[in-house]
């Protein structure tokens, strides 16, 4: 059985293959405690956008291969879907694929009084992140300084 962060790099392996076969990409895997119940939440992309079919038939390909398998110990809420629109950017190739679009950031700490900033994403490398905004400013901070970094889909 997986234990702490390897959890996920275990699904992730198992899933990988069915998702392939299915035409789809895993964004991410996370395997998440709420309250008294335990989610392992898989999010799944494809060009053209993910159905609920999509989901529905990467759920029945991967529950008996996760069963047989085994890789969690307790009791969990399997959920398959997309990452939606504002998708939560957190691997290396999030970064590297949206290189010049829209971001939103919402800081641990706030940067010269602000949490939350809006900015086309600049640069990716090592972790450090650099966002440009309208008046041709920035700055770079690293994934950890930041609560959570999305695509920016909507323009209020």
């Amino acid at each position: 059985m997986a234990k702490g962060g390897n959890t996920v790099k275990t699904v992730w392996d198992i899933v990988e293959p069915f998702a392939d076969e299915l035409g789809l990409k895993i964004w991410d895997v996370r395997f998440l405690k709420e309250g008294s119940s335990w989610y392992l939440r898989i999010f799944i992309d494809k060009d053209g956008g993910v159905s609920i079919d999509d989901c529905v038939d990467l759920t029945h390909a991967i529950n008996k291969p996760l069963d047989e398998a085994d890789p969690i110990e307790q009791a969990y809420f399997l959920e398959v879907s997309s990452p939606g629109v504002e998708r939560d950017l957190v691997r290396d190739e999030h970064f590297t694929a949206y290189i010049g679009e829209k971001i939103k950031v919402k800081m641990i700490r706030p940067v010269e009084g602000k949490r939350e900033f809006s900015g086309i994403l600049s640069d990716y490398s090592d972790g450090n992140i650099t966002i440009s905004f309208e008046d041709e400013s920035g700055f770079t901070f690293t994934k950890k300084e930041a609560s959570w970094i999305k695509v920016d889909d909507f323009d209020m």
